[in-house]
Order: C-alpha cells, then sequence, then structure tokens
C-alpha cells in the first residue's frame, strides 16, 4: 500500500490501495487513444502532474528502459508503474487493464466488418478511412524521421533499409538484426554519430512531493534477487509453454490457431520503433505466407486500431479474428467464436514478453536511476524503421489510389482525402481522430451520392 499526498496541503492524506490503483488503470483502458505519445502523455498528466503518484524523474527512468525494449512502450510503463506501486499483482493489472478493453472492443468492431461490410454505410466509412490511415502513416515516418534521421548516416541506413524491403522483399527481422549490428560496431567506432535522441528525454521538471519520489527508496519487492528472477522467467516460460503445448496437442503445428500463435511470439519480439516498424512484418506473414486477411483488410485494420483505446499493435487482435473467422476454424456455424478465439489468442501471445521483460528486468532498472543506455543500436534501428515505415506507406497508397491495380482508374477522391489529411496532420497539427472522423464521414458522404 502507497501512501498519498493531497495535491492542496502537499501532505500525506490516505493511501491508494491496490483497489484504487485497479480503478485508475481499467478507466485507463478505455481513454488510451492517441497512439504511444498519446497514452505516455495521459499517464504523464495523471501520475505525475495531477495525482503524484511518482516524480517525473522516476517516470522518465521508467519510460528510458520501456523505449529500448520490444513491445508497445506505453503499456509496459503501465505494467512497470503498475509493479512498482502494487508488486507483481500490480503490474499484471495495470498491463492487461491498458490492453483488455481494447481486445472486447476490436473483437466486436472486428465482427461488425466482416458481417456488415458491403452495406454502403460501413462500405463508405472505410472508403474515406483508408485514405486517412495512409496519411497518418506518412506522418509517422515524418515525426520518428525528424528525430532519427540527423546526419548523412541515419539517412544511408534509412535508405538501405527501404530498398532492402521495398526493391529485395528482405524480411522485416533480418533489417533490424542488420541496423542493430551497425549501431553495436559504429557506437563503438564513433559513438558521437549515433548519438541522436528518440526517446522521450528532456529537461526534469518538478511538480513538488510524489508517492514514489526521487529519493524514495526502492520498494523491498522490486529489489533485485536471484530467486525471483528465475522464478519470473520460469513462469513466463511455462505461460507460453502450456498453451502452446496444447494448441500442437490438440490442432497439430500447422494448425491456424498454432501458426498465429508462433508467428505473433516472433512479431512481439520485433516491435523496435513501435507498431508502425513491425506492421511490414505482420503483412508479410498475414498477407503474404499464411493469407489470413487481404491487403484491403490489412489498411481497414489498421483504421480499427487508430481510432479505438489501447496499444496499436492491437491491430493483430484484428488481424486473429479475420484470420478465424475467413478460415473457419471451427466450422461454419461457429464463426465469431473462431474469429474471438483467435483475436484472444494472438492478444496473449503478442503481450507475454513484455510482462516477462517488465517483471524480470525492473529490479535492474530500480538498481540505478541513471538512464540506461543503449543508444546506438536503437538510434541505428529507428533510422531504418523510417525506411520501413515509408515502404508500407507506399503499400497503403498503392491500394488506396489504384484499388484495382494500375491497369485501372486512378481515384482522384482518395488522392483528395490523403492530401487533405496530410496538410491537417503535417501542417496544422490536428487530432488524429478527428481526422478520421471526418474522413469517415467524406467517404460515407461520397458513396451515398456515387449509390
Amino acid at each position: 500500500m502507497i501512501k498519498k499526498l493531497s495535491i492542496e496541503s502537499n501532505q500525506v492524506a490516505v493511501s491508494v490501495s491496490f483497489w484504487q490503483a485497479l480503478w485508475f488503470w481499467l478507466k485507463m483502458g478505455f481513454i488510451s487513444f492517441g497512439g504511444p505519445a498519446g497514452q505516455i502523455a495521459i499517464m504523464h498528466e495523471e501520475l505525475v502532474v495531477r495525482r503524484r503518484w511518482i516524480s517525473e524523474k522516476r517516470f522518465l527512468h521508467a519510460l528510458n528502459y520501456c523505449m529500448v525494449l520490444p513491445g508497445p512502450e506505453a503499456q509496459q510503463l503501465a505494467t512497470y508503474i503498475g509493479w512498482l506501486m502494487h508488486k507483481t499483482r500490480g503490474g499484471i493489472v495495470a498491463g492487461v487493464l491498458f490492453v483488455l478493453p481494447s481486445l472486447f472492443i476490436l473483437v466486436a468492431l472486428s465482427w461488425i466488418y466482416i458481417a456488415f461490410g458491403e452495406s454502403p454505410w460501413v462500405s463508405g466509412l472505410f472508403y474515406g478511412v483508408k485514405p486517412a490511415v495512409t496519411a497518418i502513416v506518412v506522418q509517422a515516418a515524418h515525426r520518428i524521421g525528424s528525430k532519427a534521421l540527423k546526419n548523412s548516416l541515419m539517412w544511408g541506413i534509412a535508405t538501405a533499409s527501404f530498398v532492402a524491403i521495398f526493391a529485395l522483399h528482405v524480411p522485416f527481422p533480418f533489417i533490424v538484426l542488420g541496423a542493430a549490428v551497425i549501431g553495436f560496431i559504429g557506437g563503438r567506432i564513433s559513438p558521437d554519430i549515433f548519438a541522436v535522441n528518440v526517446g522521450h528525454g528532456g529537461s526534469v521538471k518538478s511538480y513538488g512531493r510524489a508517492l514514489i519520489d526521487d529519493h524514495t527508496p526502492t520498494p523491498e519487492h522490486a529489489l533485485f534477487k536471484w530467486r525471483q528472477l528465475i522464478q519470473i522467467i520460469l513462469v513466463g516460460a511455462a505461460f507460453w509453454i502450456v498453451p502452446m503445448g496444447l494448441l500442437v496437442f490438440q490442432f497439430g503445428l500447422e494448425h491456424t490457431l498454432t501458426q498465429m500463435s508462433l508467428f505473433f511470439t516472433k512479431a512481439s519480439l520485433l516491435t523496435f520503433g513501435g507498431a508502425y516498424a513491425v506492421l511490414p512484418y505482420v503483412y508479410q506473414g498475414a498477407v503474404n505466407q499464411f493469407e489470413w486477411t487481404t491487403a484491403v483488410q490489412m489498411i481497414d485494420g489498421l483504421a480499427l486500431g487508430e481510432t479505438t483505446p489501447g496499444p496499436l499493435i492491437m491491430v493483430v487482435a484484428f488481424v486473429g479474428f479475420i484470420g478465424g473467422y475467413v478460415k473457419a476454424i471451427f466450422g461454419p456455424e461457429h464463426l465469431f467464436l473462431a474469429g474471438a478465439v483467435a483475436a484472444t489468442l494472438v492478444t496473449w501471445f503478442t503481450f507475454l514478453p513484455s510482462f516477462i521483460f517488465i517483471l524480470a528486468g525492473g529490479p535492474f532498472v530500480e538498481s540505478t536511476h541513471n538512464n540506461i543506455k543503449f543508444t546506438a543500436p536503437l538510434s541505428a534501428i529507428t533510422a531504418s524503421v523510417v525506411g520501413v515505415i515509408l515502404n508500407l506507406a507506399l503499400f497503403f497508397g498503392y491500394h488506396v489510389l489504384w484499388p484495382l491495380g494500375f491497369s485501372v482508374r486512378f481515384d482522384w477522391i482518395s488522392a483528395a482525402i490523403v492530401l487533405i489529411a496530410s496538410i491537417a496532420l503535417l501542417k496544422f497539427k490536428c487530432n488524429v481522430i478527428h481526422v478520421i472522423g471526418v474522413s469517415g464521414l467524406v467517404g460515407i458522404i461520397v458513396r451515398w451520392l456515387t449509390t
């Protein structure tokens, strides 16, 4: 139990129980819109500025660790703070509730999409939203590139990454590995070149005393213990091995559910640079290799992910639902059940490593309050991600502007939506949800007028 400070008196007033924290994390699960930047901003405002559960310095210290991990950093940060406040159960509750509302919402929306997608209202909505999503991906490439591409070497890494995935069709994991090796070696030869700020650092402000303050001693449960580390690794491994073993035993290695679980386990370990970076890998597997979704459905799934709370990587739940539904893995009479089970499984295997990273690595991080340094490989990986995201933008642009291929007419209406949405996002810094909402309304109007 943590002592809570009153904002007005700056004195210890009441205690923050596990159940009070639980309700807060549940609320976060429903209001965590805006991608990782927006979600981190919401947590900062609630936990650092308003509630003062944790100081600015300790908040940034935890965030810097989450930034160098594969996986959704906002969800990992919630898990870390929950663990620091209320031990393992606090971390698990914070991390699960950050994701669970999004899972339920996406399962419902995915069912509406696949069952009623041909209706004029739904098809019109996605007709307008898909060009907006293309603009959002362009914005992501610009945002990350403006931070990462600070010198000619970083530009070279980004260019090589784009050529590798666009022209040579090199799998995404090899691109990440190659960039990491370049950063690891280059960081020792010329570290200044790789000293690029890609995190959420900056000056550390003070908002007054906090529950977990700059000099608050590390809680007993957060101290490093070999026994605790081994226990977490063994339990985490069991949570992966047992369900995977049951899937193999029940359905076999080649079954859709088993292949999804294996594939998204690998994807969870490759999400350096955020969800946009791993989407090309998910596309390669879900569309080209396993044919769980079509290219157009992937774009629609990203649109749903952008408009729902939770980590953007939750688009994997959409991929799982569509794949399970279309493949009719439980027979034609249980299509919704097949989609819901597949979406739940891929969510489990995507987020399980994040919990292990936080619960196992947290005590190492708490042993020092200096920033975690992994700048050179991370900088190189982030530069390569810019090239990968640019390729993703071209992929989306092709399917939006030439939905039937280059040999068929160019979609001028979609092009206009892409242009206007790009200007709104890049020049006027409009809210992503607002841009998607307006674009969807335009799509409905266009579909109504043309039918």
